[in-house]
């Protein structure tokens, strides 16, 4: 019996190594806060994102208590954009480099 397709393929994933988290950034906005549709060439750079892995070293540290999913605000300056499956808003930035995390009250 031949071996099927699934068998031969094997799963890519991207794990930062370090004190590094995987984000996906949120897309650029085309609107305005007030509803404002903007130009094609004219967008608002968002520094927002959703966390898609943590490095097992942030995940054991205390001090940075941020979980997979995580909607973040962090600083661009030094994010290492990864090509991943046509993927263009996946980075790797240094966990030192996110400001912000949101939280919901519930």
């Amino acid at each position: 019996m031949a071996p099927s397709k699934a068998s031969n393929s094997t799963l890519e994933t991207v794990e930062p190594i370090g004190a590094r988290v995987l984000i996906r950034k949120d897309e650029d906005k085309k609107q305005t806060s007030k509803g404002i549709h903007l130009p094609d060439k004219i967008e608002i750079p968002t520094i927002t994102g959703r966390v898609v892995a943590i490095s097992t070293q942030v995940d054991n540290d205390p001090d940075y208590p941020i979980v997979n999913y995580d909607r973040i605000l962090f600083n661009p300056k030094n994010a290492i954009p990864v090509d991943f499956e046509g993927d263009n808003r996946l980075f790797v930035i240094p966990v030192e480099d996110i400001v912000a995390v949101f939280r919901k009250d519930g």
